[in-house]
């Protein structure tokens, strides 16, 4: 009887801890796809873009208006070159928190924006959330969401 307990728990341990790097590796993945993504998003890299996004998406910007991938791509690559007296962008993320089930995961995180223009800088502040697919071994957002961050009531 000990022996069989033992044994089981041993298989239940084992599977937990193959699920459980799964899942790890999973997450690091989609860590590092999304510090891609902000990375080139700030150099409004076009095929960042087309890597990051499902052709399928649906997303909803923070100004309340709801666009698509194609349309997204569309005004990216018409966007004009920028010119050197441009407001440079940079994007990152904070507060990054992943829930996985299979082979859908929800992203939620703080997008800080830091806009620098004639040697100052402005920073604002999103609240995004992404729903990825692993389709063919690789990890895109379906859907999106950002919302303005209110600023502190002393600012």
């Amino acid at each position: 009887m000990k022996i069989r307990t033992v044994v089981l728990l041993f298989v239940v341990l084992s599977l937990s801890a193959v699920s459980y790097g799964q899942n790890a590796r999973d997450i690091v993945d989609l860590t590092n796809l999304l510090k891609v993504f902000l990375d080139g998003a700030s150099r409004n890299d076009a095929a960042v873009h087309d890597r990051f996004w499902a052709d399928d998406l649906i997303y909803t910007r923070s100004a309340g208006v709801r666009t698509t991938k194609a349309d997204l791509m569309k005004n990216l690559r018409n966007a004009p070159a920028p010119k050197s007296d441009d407001p440079k962008t940079v994007y990152t993320g904070e507060d990054i928190q992943i829930h996985q089930y299979g082979d859908t995961a929800v992203v939620a995180f703080r997008l800080v924006a830091t806009v620098t223009k004639d040697g100052s800088t402005e920073v604002s502040n999103y609240l995004n959330t992404g729903t990825f697919v692993k389709r063919n071994g690789e990890w895109r957002a379906v859907a999106w969401q950002s919302t303005v961050m209110a600023k502190p009531k002393n600012q």
